[in-house]
């Protein structure tokens, strides 16, 4: 059995796990008691009567209304009603999100996840850090890896754990996740912005970019040419240490105008 297979195998199990880890944890909770919501633009009163009764499956609709919402009393509370549910939507791709998945992690962030207690915190955690593995290491991942990562970037507000992970692991399709990621996000990097829309505001989205493009330009790059990945890929990273003109007077400069 190669290592791609035992890696992907391990990453099942581990995701497994932490779902079952979140339902374990989050068995039972509900919104607040006097949670409530506009019944004109957000659902019924019995809709959130639902929030208020623990481990009862809400319609496909509803749970993406109340993820969506930026207008609860306790929104940290009504994700915790919500999180077995939401997640493994999340990792079947059933979540649709109009501007991509970061809007999931800003609901994430909203909730101030990292402040909860303990066991909480640190079950939200593994399963993003379980989901994310998974996305890079097993070919019938349902949600492509950089929307992953984006999702976690945002929930976190830090990248520097998702990149460890993705040097920890690996491989050929990890490699091929790391050369779809650097095509979708060269676009926004070479016009001086982050690949994806930072909507919370304690997130520094500079702080960010430099990070991602310092390690695009070390890490990256390495791994790139050492799975020999197309020259053009390898060109746009490159152009990622140049500045103002130099960029775009390069040979290799895309053509792209913003």
């Amino acid at each position: 059995m190669h290592l791609g297979h035992l890696q992907h195998l391990a990453a099942r199990r581990r995701l497994g796990a932490a779902l079952d880890g979140l339902s374990a944890v989050f068995h039972g909770m509900t919104a607040h008691r006097d949670e409530h919501n506009c019944s004109c633009h957000w659902g019924s009163a019995e809709e959130v009567s639902l929030l208020k009764t623990p481990d009862v499956e809400l319609e496909p609709d509803l749970l993406r209304r109340t993820w969506e919402a930026v207008d609860w009393s306790d929104h940290a509370a009504v994700l915790r009603r919500i999180l077995p549910q939401f997640a493994t939507a999340l990792v079947a791709g059933r979540v649709r999100a109009l501007s991509g998945l970061e809007e999931v992690g800003y609901s994430l962030a909203r909730g101030r996840w990292q402040q909860w207690p303990d066991e909480q915190a640190d079950a939200v955690s593994e399963f993003l850090h379980a989901w994310w593995v998974q996305s890079l290491t097993d070919p019938d991942a349902a949600v492509p890896a950089h929307q992953v990562f984006a999702m976690c970037a945002e929930a976190s507000g830090t990248l520097g754990p998702w990149l460890a992970d993705w040097e920890e692991h690996t491989g050929p399709l990890s490699d091929r996740r790391l050369a779809e990621a650097v095509g979708e996000w060269t676009y926004e990097l070479l016009g001086d912005g982050l690949p994806w829309c930072v909507h919370w505001h304690e997130h520094d989205e500079d702080e960010l970019r430099a990070e991602l493009v310092g390690w695009l330009l070390g890490h990256a790059a390495t791994r790139l040419r050492a799975s020999d990945a197309p020259a053009d890929l390898r060109h746009r990273i490159r152009l990622l240490g140049l500045t103002g003109e130099a960029r775009w007077t390069d040979p290799h400069w895309p053509g792209h105008r913003y």
